[in-house]
């Protein structure tokens, strides 16, 4: 049954070449109590009525609450994911010697699985961006060279041995690295993407180079990677109200101010201004699921109503493009 009582009506997709998904893959920073109040009691309980509207992927990582997100996961099933659900979890590895880059990836795998009680993942996604060279004093990112002579195969041998369904990769920024990466005859099954209205990356934009949002969706679709679409609502920016105070500056705080034109629109077409985010997402050439960030029932039932309404009418979007396309982040 669907959050409003209705049958499931949440349309499936393929990811990339790999299986298919939900069109809405229920995202773990909500739930891991990075966007706003929340608790492990309403965590575990949204995403169980999430699974019960009929979204089939759950993305979680280690980073969202300190483990958080994954310990909702496992108390939320008990180790027993229903049928047809598939999880995705990530490790960020960052700058470290070739020689420790199997036993990291092999740790962060280990204590995400203990953490969510179960024994295998579909998907195990790099968290780290990817940065052409290795920046001064800089060990959060994670230098091509590495990606290539070390983290890529380490991710390959572990789906040779059984241990997870697929890996990818964290593509949100710099593009010219990512589109680099998407070249290369050894490709991750999947990639996550900034994907809203306003091509904003947010805090995720690592570098002074355009973002681009859309050319790397494209370029992920030619190649056959799947897209996961993130930052749908911008971290809170491309909703109604902000739930939580940030500074003046801070990147979802700007970028609420400049969408100010978006929700002007949503109220005129009779929608909230997230739900407005997720069916424009959800309109998107090349994106196969998009990413929830949402952190309780009413957030997830807004969006589940979202997603049956279904993608936006090509009259609407285009509107939608018309209004916002001036506001976009282009430099």
């Amino acid at each position: 049954m669907s959050a409003n009582g209705g049958e499931k009506k949440t349309e499936t997709r393929t990811l990339g070449q790999l299986w298919p998904v939900s069109s809405l893959t229920m995202g773990g920073g909500g739930i891991g109590q990075v966007w706003g109040a929340t608790d492990r009691d309403e965590s575990v309980a949204t995403l169980r009525e999430a699974v019960d509207s009929g979204i089939t992927l759950i993305d979680v990582a280690p980073s969202y609450g300190l483990g958080e997100a994954e310990l909702v996961v496992g108390q939320a099933f008990d180790g027993r994911l229903p049928d047809g659900v598939r999880v995705c979890t990530k490790s960020h590895v960052g700058d470290i010697p070739v020689s420790d880059v199997d036993a990291v990836l092999e740790r962060s795998l280990a204590e995400s699985l203990e953490r969510m009680a179960i024994t295998f993942v579909d998907l195990f996604v790099l968290h780290s961006p990817i940065v052409a060279t290795k920046e001064e004093g800089d060990s959060w990112r994670t230098p091509l060279a590495l990606y290539r002579e070390a983290i890529r195969p380490a991710m390959g041998r572990l789906v040779e041995q059984g241990r997870i369904g697929a890996w990818g990769i964290t593509a949100a920024h710099p593009p010219s690295v990512v589109e680099t990466v998407l070249a290369e005859d050894a490709l991750p099954a999947a990639a996550q993407m900034v994907a809203n209205v306003l091509d904003a990356p947010g805090d995720m934009r690592w570098s002074d180079e355009p973002a681009r949002p859309r050319d790397l969706i494209a370029l992920a679709d030619k190649r056959g990677v799947g897209v996961m679409g993130i930052r749908v609502v911008q971290a809170g920016a491309l909703t109604d109200s902000l739930d939580r105070d940030l500074a003046s500056d801070h990147p979802a705080q700007s970028d609420f101010d400049r969408a100010a034109p978006f929700r002007s629109l949503a109220a005129e077409l009779g929608e909230s201004s997230a739900s407005l985010a997720y069916r424009y997402a959800l309109s998107m050439y090349g994106v196969d699921t998009v990413v929830l960030g949402v952190k309780n029932r009413n957030e997830l039932r807004e969006s589940v109503r979202a997603a049956e309404l279904g993608p936006l009418p090509a009259d609407v979007l285009a509107l939608v493009d018309e209004r916002m396309g001036p506001l976009r982040i282009i430099g």
